[in-house]
């Protein structure tokens, strides 16, 4: 075995400088921005609970299946994480740990054998229609045209905070009759078009018409430049408080996913295309029924 695999996590646990191994397996992934940085911050996670519970320097090649084992433990019955936390940390080590098994540093994978924790699914939870009323509504009242086109395009077409960031003018083919939008720079690098329906065509012409402008292609436009996905965050934040619920990108998404299954007899494949999601099990979670349905169902037993 290649002895360098003991210092893969030398510099880890201190400052926020990556060893060399590390950086190789993490450039290795063509992970997206998102996922490398979960990533990293899962094995830095395990590399610092190793070092404190067995007070010794983290080695690669001192880690055991119960290490990964009792790890997986702490996560879950200490720290109280969710289990769909605790099995991606999981991934995250059996990965990195196989990148090093494989080339050369490590004789086997310590975390091959250690299962995830098993999850009941449910359908991830959207708004309800009057909560998607009243959102739309507290918008116009306000004339936020920009926030209008925002929350029109999330909600009528299930795209992802990033693609609404990342969207640019030459990405809207709009008429009276129909719309279409593209959205190039999508999760894994996959680029697809999706239908814009009315409302939404309206919402965001409305926009267009009144934008500021910009030397910047963007699409939407802040006071200090394009509207990174934080400013988006921050909007649907704002409305958060202005509603009395909680509203962020990522919700407006499943709600669109449940509407369109609703209104389409549950139609997984056309569904699939929409979100952009390459296997179509992914989708099928919307057609799980949600936990407040479950618990509605579970009020009319009787005995």
């Amino acid at each position: 075995m290649n002895n360098t695999g003991d210092n893969v996590f030398s510099h880890i646990p201190a400052a926020a400088g990556e060893g060399d191994y590390f950086t190789s397996f993490l450039d290795s992934q063509d992970f997206a921005r998102a996922t490398r940085r979960a990533v990293a911050t899962d094995i830095r996670k395990f590399a610092q609970w190793f070092t404190q519970n067995n007070c010794e320097p983290f080695r690669a090649a001192r880690v055991t299946v119960r290490d990964v084992t009792d790890f997986r433990s702490f996560l879950r019955e200490e720290k109280r994480q969710a289990v769909a936390t605790v099995n991606r940390c999981l991934v995250s080590l059996r990965r990195f740990f196989g990148w090093l098994t494989d080339e050369g540093h490590l004789p086997l994978n310590p975390a091959k054998k250690v299962k995830e924790l098993n999850i009941v699914t449910l359908a991830p939870k959207g708004l309800e229609k009057a909560q998607v009323r009243k959102l739309l509504r507290e918008v116009e009242l306000r004339n936020d045209v920009r926030g209008s086109a925002i929350c029109h395009l999330l909600l009528y077409t299930g795209c992802r905070v990033g693609d609404v960031a990342n969207l640019e003018l030459q990405d809207l083919l709009i008429s009276e009759r129909t719309g279409t939008v593209v959205f190039r720079n999508g999760k894994g690098g996959k680029q697809r078009s999706s239908p814009i329906p009315l409302p939404a065509r309206k919402a965001i012409s409305a926009y267009l018409d009144t934008r500021t402008f910009s030397a910047s292609q963007k699409v939407f436009i802040g006071e200090r430049g394009p509207l990174t996905e934080r400013g988006i965050r921050a909007l649907c934040e704002k409305y958060s408080v202005v509603c009395g619920f909680r509203i962020y990108p990522h919700l407006l998404r499943h709600t669109f996913a449940h509407q369109f299954l609703a209104d389409n007899e549950n139609d997984l494949v056309g569904l699939a295309q929409l979100l952009g999601h390459q296997n179509i099990q992914t989708t099928s979670r919307y057609c799980q029924r949600s936990a407040d349905a479950l618990a509605e169902a579970t009020d009319r037993m009787s005995y």
